[in-house]
């Protein structure tokens, strides 16, 4: 039997104990709007047509509380996570400048054997970011 067909990315998770110096990371530095919170359990973000999910770890966790009208399933990870932001390719030097103007250290910046560029920096809780040009999965 054949799956039917997938349409995107909705939602993606990162892991963040410290939900303040995230918030700070990708609503201020980044750019990006702030959807919902939840102190000490969670903050999102719109980034263009998806969302990114910033959990506490710890609080995910345990799953829905007993008086939640959700019964979203307990999740987590340990360890530093990665996430890849589409950038257009005549923005990225932007990136960098920006970037560097607020302090946020570059770990790489390359092109890729088809020419794609990325640039890598890590968020406050050590998650490895990504911003690459769309090409790099044309």
């Amino acid at each position: 039997m054949t799956a039917p067909p997938v349409l995107g990315t909705l939602e993606s998770s990162l892991y963040a104990r410290d939900l303040d110096a995230a918030e700070a990371f990708y609503a201020g530095t980044l750019g990006l709007g702030v959807v919902m919170r939840q102190p000490g359990r969670h903050v999102f973000f719109r980034a263009g047509a998806s969302i990114l999910l910033i959990f506490n770890p710890v609080a995910t966790a345990e799953g829905p509380q007993p008086d939640s009208r959700l019964p979203v399933p307990g999740h987590g990870a340990t360890g530093p996570g990665h996430y890849c932001f589409s950038v257009a390719r005549e923005e990225m030097d932007l990136w960098r400048t920006h970037l560097e103007a607020a302090d946020v250290a570059i770990e790489a910046d390359f092109l890729w054997p088809n020419g794609a560029r990325s640039i890598y920096v890590r968020d406050p809780a050590g998650n490895s970011v990504e911003l690459a040009e769309p090409a790099l999965w044309a």
